[in-house]
């Protein structure tokens, strides 16, 4: 009743305006300008100056309030229009009128519609232009206005200054038609862009130290800590030389990540980074170096320099020449690339590619760099601490500890060449039965059942030991089910795949006894897809692995496209597909609204037929699988890290807003697929 009475009003108020239109201003002029993006496809501009007090209304105000703003575009042969106008972040306030909050525009404001060029003629995009406008108590709702734009046709090269096409003063019209808000089409005008882009480099600086704090806590950086903390840890003789290596220590991290990996990013591109964080050959040198120190620490013999090194380098010491700090820490952050590799990959494609944003990437590289050192730099302190306490036996413990440590971590590595060749060495039940076996030694070897040399013999078990041990073994009984299928989520990191499994109960029974009421349709795709023999998916899902192929089959289906872009060896590729894709709300969608194709970057030991052979911007020849799907991901999407996740249609036309990386936030990744699919559908 309230809406029917404010559009009775405003009625009223346009008809008593008419009367007295030739004096009455109009509160906004419109000017319309052509952009040409591509040679393909060109940029309609909405341009409007609204006069001091009046207020345009967003495409997605609430139905409760004002009229939006609604463009409606007259079909056409020439050209085909390219996702929805995008608008400026309007502003929002609670308006008593209409009791509701209302999303408006004042002074200058501009509007943007992609169009795809169809004609190589020009041709003229006509339309109508339609919103209601307010000042403080009055309302206007003139008539329907045409807009009209001269569009040069496809060519081969397109210009990049703007074509100025007619400019017209525009007054409103009434509708009742009202929009549904993807808040995703929603973009800042070019003024926002310039905002963001001048954003704080503090800002970014202190959230990339974060970054590089939290890399602590992923695979294949934490367990650099025992080899960290055992160097120090036996070279904590003179305090002062001890608290300098630290921090030169620190240092060297800082030094390798923002200038060394700047300077490798600049010369070889990301392709370098990705190739030591995925190739088999780093992750095999990365085991033998793991292993070589767990067979040191268990006592089988000592890791030591030549002499005449170490005389050199203690001569080097008092002068402060600090060679074996520096070489830990490039062990330290060559080992860690496994994890981190792809985390900076993200920037340096844009250090690499783009001159606008290469302080915005060095930054991040520096401050990356300082929050990965900080906790090294920290730990490689701590052990000053330990040279007051009682010594002992414990001192060995610690070692040995860390021996199984090293040893199972290790085996992270090995995993990885593994599945990069499909060796077929470590299945995920052998590396488990593996890590049972050396966890479960480790919780006898702290309970004093295991001995080892420079051990002392344990008569009473510290309260600390005891929880230690009591931890350690819960551990162990914790990951006994994974021998038979049990997903082990918190592991998904370190776990191979859950396909490479030979004996998964779960896999048995979903495969030969259908379950009531599910929703997972299995062997609903072609069996004979492309490489559908050797690349596999997550239990409950089926995938293609060639794009084309997906295509084609959603164009037959009539469904989007999910696009995966994974690797073997990606561990957060694993913690997506355990956390958030196995959520029965995010299953039913990927299985029953999209068509999935996985294109795995790190695929290269599949050959492709010469006629899919592909030649990069830089004119090499890509002639295997990984190596094509890596180099699509980086021209179409500026991105070499994974995950990472993209909805197109069957045409390529992306669906969403923006692509999704790594967040296992499922409400917003159930969030993103349903703006696909909303999309998709009008």
């Amino acid at each position: 009743m309230k809406r029917i009475v404010i559009v009775v009003l405003m009625g009223l108020m346009s008809l008593a305006g008419t009367a007295a239109k030739a004096q009455q201003l109009d509160p906004a002029k419109w000017t319309y300008t052509v952009k040409e993006t591509s040679a393909t496809e060109a940029e309609l501009v909405f341009t409007a100056k609204i006069d001091d007090g009046w207020h345009l209304y967003s495409q997605y105000t609430d139905p409760a309030g004002p009229l939006p703003i609604v463009f409606e575009f007259t079909k056409s042969s020439d050209y085909e229009l390219v996702g929805k106008v995008q608008e400026p972040k309007p502003h929002e306030e609670m308006d008593p009128l209409f009791d509701c909050v209302v999303k408006s525009f004042s002074g200058k404001v501009v509007f943007r519609q992609k169009v795809k060029r169809l004609s190589e003629t020009d041709f003229t995009v006509n339309g109508v232009l339609s919103y209601q406008m307010c000042n403080n108590g009055s309302c206007i709702a003139p008539e329907d206005r045409d807009f009209s734009f001269k569009v040069p046709g496809a060519k081969e090269e397109a210009a990049e200054e703007p074509v100025v096409a007619e400019a017209v003063e525009d007054s409103v019209v009434e509708t009742a038609t009202t929009v549904d808000e993807p808040e995703a089409f929603a973009s800042e005008e070019p003024a926002g862009k310039e905002n963001k882009k001048s954003q704080s480099l503090l800002v970014i600086f202190l959230l990339a130290i974060g970054g590089g704090i939290l890399t602590m806590f992923t695979p294949c950086v934490f367990p650099m800590i025992p080899m960290t903390v055992n160097f120090f840890m036996h070279n904590s003789d003179n305090k002062k030389k001890n608290r300098r290596q630290a921090w030169f220590f620190g240092f060297s991290i800082v030094f390798i990540f923002a200038v060394l990996g700047a300077i490798l990013a600049l010369i070889f591109g990301p392709e370098a980074l990705y190739f030591i964080g995925t190739h088999w050959i780093p992750n095999l040198l990365f085991f033998i170096i793991f292993f070589v120190f767990a067979l040191s620490f268990f006592g089988l013999f000592e890791i030591k320099m030549p002499e005449k090194w170490i005389n050199s380098s203690d001569e080097q010491a008092d002068k402060g020449g600090w060679l074996a700090p520096f070489f830990i820490a490039l062990t330290t952050v060559l080992v860690s690339f496994s994890c981190t590799g792809p985390i900076l990959g993200a920037a340096l494609v844009g250090l690499t590619t783009s001159s606008t944003d290469r302080w915005v990437s060095l930054v991040t590289m520096l401050g990356f760099g300082i929050g990965f050192a900080l906790p090294f730099t920290l730990l490689a302190m701590f052990p000053q601490a330990l040279k007051n306490m009682k010594s002992g036996s414990w001192l060995n413990t610690v070692k040995v500890s860390f021996a199984f440590l090293e040893l199972a971590f290790g085996l992270k590595f090995l995993q990885m060449a593994d599945l990069y060749c499909n060796w077929g060495l470590l299945p995920r039940d052998i590396y488990l039965a593996l890590w049972i076996v050396i966890f479960g030694m480790l919780g006898f070897y702290l309970l004093g059942k295991l001995r080892f040399k420079g051990d002392d013999e344990v008569k009473e078990i510290s309260t600390l030991r005891l929880f230690l041990a009591i931890a350690d073994l819960a551990f162990v009984v914790w990951m006994i089910p994974g021998l038979w299928g049990a997903p082990l989520k918190s592991l998904s990191g370190f776990l191979p795949p859950q396909s490479s499994q030979e004996f998964d109960i779960e896999r048995m029974v979903s495969e030969s006894t259908p379950v009531a009421g599910a929703t997972v349709q299995v062997g609903k795709l072609p069996a004979d897809r492309k490489y559908a023999d050797k690349l596999h998916v997550p239990l409950g899902f089926e995938a293609f692995f060639d794009l084309d192929e997906a295509k084609a089959y959603a164009r037959k289906e009539g469904k989007p496209v999910f696009i995966d872009f994974t690797g073997k060896t990606c561990a957060n590729c694993r913690e997506m597909e355990h956390y958030v894709w196995t959520d029965p709300e995010v299953k039913r969608l990927l299985n029953e609204e999209f068509v999935m194709v996985s294109l795995y970057a790190d695929e290269n030991t599949i050959e492709l037929p010469e006629d899919e052979w592909v030649v990069d911007e830089k004119g090499r020849t890509l002639k295997t699988l990984g190596r094509k799907n890596l180099n699509y991901q980086k021209t179409a999407f500026n991105m070499n890290a994974q995950p990472y996740y993209v909805i197109v249609d069957a045409d390529g036309k992306v669906l969403t807003a923006e692509n999704y990386k790594y967040d296992r936030d499922v409400k917003q990744f159930v969030a993103w697929l349903n703006e696909g699919i909303k999309n998709y559908k009008k």
